[in-house]
């Protein structure tokens, strides 16, 4: 597909009115009043007339910091998780070195770092004999001197698991070895039961990165941060983007979102594991479906359709038109893509019940279906 054709796909489900987006992990929840207050609040003084700072608001700033919890490192507030692992890639990778990762894994960075001239290497972790995880012996067989930089997801963005911090510590480890840079992608953390930011482990040669989209649902606002020591920020605020700061609006409703963090996940919390409960208990009842992780420790579950005779994308369709967005599996893996669907769980109750009604019969359509579109993206 051409990026036209993309872009007119997207704008399709933009358009459709009544939606339900339940394939990109966006958090569409209510609103906390009191992030909508400051968003108002911002655009009644009109203070999106100026730039923000370059590297953020102070106070977002260190707010970002201090809820991570890590002490001696600086916060670099950009234009969404993606931009920040976009400089990350173009500081760091160059031709004759490798970007090591996982397959399935978050596919932006690898083509930033293909971009950059730098080869891709991932893992497979698509394993059930692993539990389906990286190991520590698969990155140590995998890396070498050339290797500039290790980026995990985690939890996996699509499967759900999540390392103990044991895991993280041997895996920083092993980029130690080689003086590769770590790059910790947070994005889906405080959907976990636990989690270890590499930051907590050491702040040395180590990058994390977070995002306001999902846990907060500012996707279409576009906020995120990276964090690291105050040197390391600066080398990557060198190949910014967006060199003349982050959206205003935005960065007033992360200062709102991180003000009431700790009441509002909880509401978002049990919504999303209620929501992979009723999903679980729907895909129980359809031969040939699992879930080969649950509960998933993001807010989103990979759903295995391929025993059950059912191509991804044909079920991907179907659902799209009844007006409801999943994503199939090649969007995160061409090799084990034609296994799974992904389905987002952090919305309204009614979206995932509309789902697993519907679920039967899309899954008997998907079956006798002729042909896939091509505009699956």
């Amino acid at each position: 597909m051409s990026i036209e054709e993309r872009n007119r796909y997207f704008d399709k489900l933009c358009s459709t009115q009544g939606l339900l987006w339940l394939g990109q992990n966006t958090n569409h929840i209510p609103p906390h009043p009191s992030v909508v207050e400051a968003m108002e609040t911002s655009i009644r003084s009109g203070e999106f007339a100026a730039y923000a700072p370059p590297l953020g608001f102070e106070a977002l700033r260190d707010g970002i910091v201090a809820d991570l919890g890590v002490t001696g490192v600086s916060a670099l507030v950009t234009e969404g998780g993606v931009s920040a692992l976009a400089m990350i890639c173009r500081a760091r990778c160059r031709p004759g070195t490798n970007m090591v990762t996982t397959d399935p894994t978050w596919k932006w960075p690898c083509l930033f770092a293909e971009q950059a001239g730098a080869e891709v290497r991932q893992i497979p972790i698509y394993n059930p004999e692993n539990e389906y995880r990286l190991t520590v012996e698969q990155l140590a067989a995998t890396v070498d001197q050339d290797t500039a930089m290790i980026y995990l997801v985690d939890p996996n963005n699509p499967l759900g698991i999540t390392y103990t911090r044991d895991e993280i510590t041997a895996f920083i480890k092993i980029a130690e070895s080689v003086g590769a840079l770590f790059v910790h992608d947070c994005t889906y953390r405080d959907f976990a039961s636990s989690h270890t930011p590499a930051l907590t482990v050491t702040t040395k040669n180590v990058i994390v990165t977070s995002s306001f989209s999902k846990w907060l649902g500012l996707a279409g606002l576009r906020i995120g941060a990276l964090l690291a020591e105050p040197d390391l920020m600066a080398e990557c605020a060198a190949f910014a983007p967006g060199v003349l700061g982050a959206s205003v609006i935005a960065q007033r409703a992360a200062q709102a979102g991180l003000a009431v963090k700790s009441e509002w996940m909880k509401t978002v919390i049990g919504i999303n594991r209620a929501n992979q409960d009723h999903i679980h208990e729907a895909v129980g009842k359809i031969p040939g479906m699992h879930l080969p992780i649950f509960p998933s420790q993001g807010n989103f579950l990979v759903i295995e359709t391929v025993d059950a005779g059912v191509k991804p994308e044909a079920l991907v369709e179907c659902y799209r038109k009844k007006g409801i967005m999943i994503r199939q599996g090649t969007y995160h893996s061409h090799t084990f893509g034609h296994h799974f669907i992904k389905v987002s769980t952090s919305v309204p109750e009614e979206w995932v019940v509309r789902f697993c009604e519907l679920l039967p019969e899309m899954m008997s359509e998907a079956k006798g279906a002729a042909s896939v579109s091509a505009g699956q993206f």
